[in-house]
């Protein structure tokens, strides 16, 4: 009976096949390990951009849903405020320019209640220095241009700047009454200035009525009560009447306007016919102070850029004042807002 040879312990081997110490095999170990984790970074870094690509991807994605919509609808908004005359600022020194233009009346563009709002917001802005009356109107309700004759001066004795009204075409009647409370008038060589004195031209239509055998009967309780009635007669006194009123009320703007112009008003000179003069003419009569263009006289007498305050023509009454009046506040904070020097 033969004894079993006891085996020999196995000695590990490196890579090359020879064998190792205890000290390589822990070497080895830890490279392995460290290999694993190498691999292990890498993969979650490769995660960590998939994802971030995703999450990139994802929010363009959404910012093109949701805010395409919003991107229209302020594009959509700005347009209708351009369209609506809406302006922004002004945002530097100017001159103001308020357009008085079209009949002067309650319901027309160059009312009172149109015109004195756009006055204040010219007069109380600090990047207004001087306001011009751009006018351009043959008059109209004498009413009307005392009040907003009356907030002119009230305006310009609050805020001290220079008011100058420049006719352009045409300046007459009420406009030119307006026109008389600005500090200096100017007139192009080619426009109309005067029409001084009033009017009043009612409908006579009782003759017509007549042929056809209708009538209308009238009872008043005094006998000019009904004096301006189309439908009925004109007696002796009523056509005096009417005429003692336009009298009046060309008397009181033939005073203004000699109160108004001064020593400037050539002697001799009846200016209560009711005529128009061309520019030149006008300032030899002394109704204007000069002849220009408002570009040329802003130029000349200012150097700097005009801001248009309206009224414009495409005004749309949808957009309220209170609401312009907002939105241009807000701009106005948001551009002068930032880091100041103390």
């Amino acid at each position: 009976m033969s004894t079993p040879t006891p085996t020999e312990p196995t000695v590990p081997t490196a890579r090359n096949g020879e064998p190792t110490t205890f000290p390589s095999v822990v070497l080895e170990v830890l490279r392995e390990m460290r290999e694993q984790r190498q691999s292990f970074e890498r993969s979650a870094e490769l995660a960590a951009k998939e994802r971030k690509a995703e999450r990139r991807w994802r929010n363009l994605f959404q910012a093109m849903f949701f805010g395409a919509p919003v991107l229209l609808g302020l594009l959509y908004f700005l347009f209708f405020l351009n369209s609506t005359g809406f302006r922004w600022g002004p945002f530097g020194n100017v001159v103001g320019v308020v357009r008085i233009e079209g009949p002067i009346g309650a319901t027309e563009r160059a009312s009172a209640e149109n015109i004195i709002p756009i006055l204040e917001k010219a007069f109380g802005n600090p990047n207004v220095k001087g306001v011009v009356l751009h006018i351009d109107s043959p008059g109209g309700a004498p009413v009307e241009a005392e009040r907003i004759s009356t907030a002119i001066n009230g305006l310009k004795a609050k805020h001290r700047k220079e008011v100058v009204a420049v006719i352009n075409n045409l300046g007459a009647s009420a406009a030119y009454m307006v026109a008389l409370n600005a500090d200096r008038i100017i007139a192009a060589k080619y426009s109309f200035v005067g029409s001084i004195g009033a009017i009043m031209a009612p409908w006579q239509l009782d003759k017509a009525i007549a042929k056809v055998d209708v009538a209308q009967r009238v009872y008043a309780s005094g006998k000019l009560k009904a004096f301006l009635n189309p439908f009925t007669p004109v007696s002796p006194e009523v056509d005096r009447k009417a005429q003692q009123l336009v009298d009046q009320m060309g008397g009181f703007f033939l005073a203004e306007v000699k109160a108004r112009r001064g020593q400037a008003l050539k002697s001799g000179v009846d200016f209560g016919t009711g005529e128009v003069w061309p520019g030149p003419e006008a300032k030899e009569l002394g109704l204007v102070d000069g002849v220009a263009t408002v570009d040329d006289f802003v130029a000349t007498h200012w150097g700097m850029k005009t801001y248009d305050y309206g009224p414009s023509a495409d005004s749309s009454p949808f957009l309220t004042r209170s609401l312009q009046d907002a939105i241009a506040g807000a701009v106005r904070r948001l551009a002068l807002s930032g880091p100041t020097v103390q």
